[in-house]
């Protein structure tokens, strides 16, 4: 009998992981709160059976929900071997975990990074924490790089700070495109200049097939999860100074939309 895999918040990276999964020929299934396609709203049906759970819900109060609280997948799932985090969260909050959840249920920390493109692709980059071996099938169905970073716990803290840096690129790139228009030097010139030069970075390579790269900010897009995943990274920030990494966040949250030049700009 197959292991049934269950994939919780089918958004723009969930959907595309569950499609992966279902097309490597796992039994996997979908659960979202809202309606979307390919996924259920009923928690009991997503429950029956379910032994692994591949959580990619938006932060920690949606996976409070998920596991304990609203939708308490931990005690619905009676047949429950695994969780699996895939969520961008604070590293510590991801490290209490183990506390909350019965110990016979397996914890594995599995952010991923490559945007919407990646996850449609099954080409996602996974870092991970923990003891991986049961679920490296799913890995590879949903994934291109696997890298083990450590113990549980380890593999968000890589993620969160990974991130980070995703988060400043993001702000630079759009700057210097902003400060390029004022200037009158043409944005795909300049783009196409910073991939072969010493400013290339993921961003501006990918940006006109990365899904957000001239969304402007709004709470519930994905401009304004990087808002949150800088605030995740921050966890780590401990004493030291973190205003660098603040200035990104506020950045980042007073991004407008950046409308794509016409042909021949």
């Amino acid at each position: 009998m197959k292991d049934a895999i269950g994939v919780a918040g089918c958004g723009r990276m969930g959907a595309g992981m569950l499609a992966n999964l279902r097309r490597a020929g796992h039994d996997a299934r979908g659960f979202d709160v809202r309606k979307v396609d390919g996924a259920g709203t009923d928690i009991d049906s997503f429950c029956d059976g379910l032994t692994t759970l591949i959580s990619v819900v938006r932060d920690t109060a949606e996976t409070d929900a998920l596991l304990l609280a609203d939708q308490a997948v931990v005690r619905r799932a009676t047949d429950l071997k695994t969780v699996v985090i895939s969520s961008t969260l604070p590293p510590s909050y991801v490290i209490g975990l183990r506390d909350r959840i019965p110990a016979h249920i397996a914890l594995i920390d599995a952010p991923m990074s490559g945007a919407q493109v990646k996850a449609d692709a099954g080409t996602l980059t996974f870092m991970t924490g923990g003891n991986t071996a049961p679920i490296m099938p799913l890995l590879q169905a949903m994934g291109e790089e696997i890298y083990n970073m450590g113990d549980y716990g380890a593999g968000m803290t890589a993620k969160v700070l990974n991130n980070l840096l995703a988060a400043s690129n993001t702000a630079m790139t759009r700057l210097v495109l902003d400060w390029a228009d004022a200037a009158g030097v043409a944005e795909d010139k300049l783009l196409n200049l910073i991939n072969s030069a010493s400013g290339q970075n993921w961003l501006a390579s990918g940006f006109d097939s990365i899904e957000f790269a001239r969304d402007g900010y709004a709470a519930d897009n994905t401009i304004g999860i990087l808002v949150k995943d800088v605030e995740a990274a921050l966890d780590l920030a401990g004493g030291k100074d973190a205003t660098l990494p603040k200035a990104v966040q506020t950045t980042i949250r007073n991004l407008k939309p950046r409308n794509k030049p016409k042909d021949g700009s």
